[in-house]
């Protein structure tokens, strides 16, 4: 259910791309609500999580993770939280591809038993699949081109999770500091995704209103 869950994320965003077209109004209040949901469950779930454990450094991890995901930010130009810059030259964009797809993969780690977290992936999988959608369509991409991107994209972070499931359960003393090192990941990609959302800084009810409700959603569900 879990794979299903997060190949099923994906899937949706591309439907929701050919749907709307170039109506990304749409995709930014969605990519508001997930970046406020995956950043409050973060902080409610993942983070007092990994300083329970006895694991050392783990502000050191963290750091690092928000380190990694900048190098990564560096490749993808920002796609993780909403920006796509792709080639004129129809080649298959493969350090987008290689910078989404170990970020995607890392996101698998703590999702294997933590339904809220895993919920916080697959809400944030949606915009992203969406915009990356969007742009190789407008990109005139061809749909196989599109389809094998968005399918070993999807594929990701499931993979993340078989890793951790089958060959982590006895390196007990390394889940924790993956789990950080997400943390990290999840906080620099939430919080740019928020800070992003109000653009010029102006006020926006409807993202406002969106980003509370994320909040809330994430500390009762």
């Amino acid at each position: 259910m879990t794979y299903l869950l997060l190949i099923l994320s994906v899937l949706i965003g591309y439907l929701l791309a050919k749907w709307i077209g170039k109506k990304n109004n749409a995709i930014s209040f969605l990519l508001a609500f997930s970046g406020s949901f995956l950043l409050s469950v973060t902080l409610f779930e993942l983070l007092p999580q990994v300083f329970r454990s006895d694991s050392e450094h783990i502000g050191l991890y963290i750091m690092g993770g928000m380190l990694l995901q900048i190098i990564l930010d560096f490749f993808s130009k920002g796609a993780e939280h909403g920006h796509v810059h792709l080639p004129k030259n129809h080649f298959f964009p493969w350090m987008l591809f290689i910078s989404l797809f170990l970020h995607a993969f890392l996101e698998g780690f703590p999702v294997h038993d933590n339904h809220h977290v895993l919920l916080g992936v697959a809400i944030h999988k949606i915009p992203i699949a969406a915009i990356l959608s969007i742009y190789f369509i407008q990109g005139q991409y061809s749909t196989s081109r599109i389809l094998l991107f968005l399918g070993l994209f999807a594929l990701a972070t499931p993979l993340g999770s078989f890793v951790e499931d089958q060959y982590f359960t006895d390196l007990s003393a390394w889940v924790s500091p993956i789990n950080a090192i997400v943390v990290g990941v999840f906080l620099h990609v939430s919080t740019t995704i928020l800070f992003e959302s109000s653009k010029d800084h102006k006020f926006n009810f409807t993202k406002l209103f969106l980003i509370i409700l994320g909040i809330v959603l994430a500390l009762f569900i």
